[in-house]
């Protein structure tokens, strides 16, 4: 059992999310940024899909209430085990009563916590994937406790010594293939929206991530039509919104551009006034 001291600021138990569910309109979910939830798991040698905590711009406070193995990916964010600094991308041992805290952020927004065996929490439509309106909780509560997967040391394997690559935590490309209609678009308009910096505006979360820079529109409106994580739509004011993780499975705006997989990890770990350009991928 992990008890929780401190929330942080928006922190959620989540996995690869729900698969198969969309036609009842029922979002993906999951973790924003895949590869530093896949790292911690395969750093302790869970499955890739074995529940972790999402931390968002600050840190949780946990008390663990027995001997343990965690690990730490994607954004640092200054953490401490009873107030001794520790590494992201490395096993940890914790022992019972033992105290994780986190303090300044000092690179990437998104933090990844992972645990031996993974968290486990209720499952609802084959995700633990916390999300407001399908799971009783949708964020960490101060005073909460998370059950633990039960696993002996001795039976279990660890890969510390697998390389990470953290160089997408200050990447600024963004890989992108034609959404279904980028053609719509005039040729100066694609020019732009391939060629123009743009900024991450204050609006920006697990649902989606809007633009500060408009792109301007005069493309008729769409019948409704199937959205995903990465679709990039382009409203009537000439807004862009990357849809994220929590999106809506249908939207009625033209849909420009697709973030490659990779290129949501890469977003994930952006936030307001960080600036981006789109790169086309053939």
């Amino acid at each position: 059992m992990v008890k929780v001291l401190k929330s942080g600021f928006y922190s959620s138990i989540q996995d690869f999310g729900r698969i198969g569910f969309q036609d009842y309109g029922v979002p993906y979910s999951g973790v924003m940024d895949r590869y530093a939830a896949s790292m911690v798991n395969a750093l302790l040698g869970n499955n890739e899909n074995e529940a972790v905590i999402e931390m968002t711009m600050t840190g949780v406070t946990l008390q663990f209430d027995c001997e343990t193995l965690i690990c730490l990916s994607g954004a640092y964010m200054s953490p401490k085990l009873n107030d001794l600094l520790i590494q992201n991308n490395k096993v940890t041992k914790v022992n019972k009563n033992d105290v994780l805290s986190f303090g300044k952020l000092e690179s990437g927004f998104r933090c990844y916590l992972a645990i031996l065996g993974g968290f486990e929490t209720e499952m609802i439509m084959n995700s633990r994937s916390m999300y407001k309106g399908i799971t009783p909780k949708y964020y960490l509560q101060k005073g909460g406790k998370l059950s633990v997967k039960r696993c002996s040391f001795s039976k279990t394997k660890h890969h510390a010594r697998l390389k990470i690559d953290n160089s997408y935590l200050k990447a600024s490309i963004i890989h992108v293939f034609k959404g279904p209609e980028f053609d719509l678009l005039s040729g100066e308009q694609q020019e732009r929206l391939l060629s123009n910096t743009f900024t991450i505006s204050k609006e920006n979360n697990r649902m989606a991530y809007q633009l500060k820079e408009p792109l301007g529109n005069n493309l008729d409106a769409i019948i409704t039509s199937a959205v995903l994580p990465g679709t990039v739509q382009l409203t009537p004011s000439g807004k862009l919104i990357i849809l994220m993780r929590d999106c809506q499975t249908t939207g009625g705006y033209p849909r420009v551009l697709q973030l490659k997989e990779s290129a949501i990890d890469v977003l994930a770990q952006k936030f307001t006034d960080n600036t981006i350009t789109f790169s086309l991928n053939s």
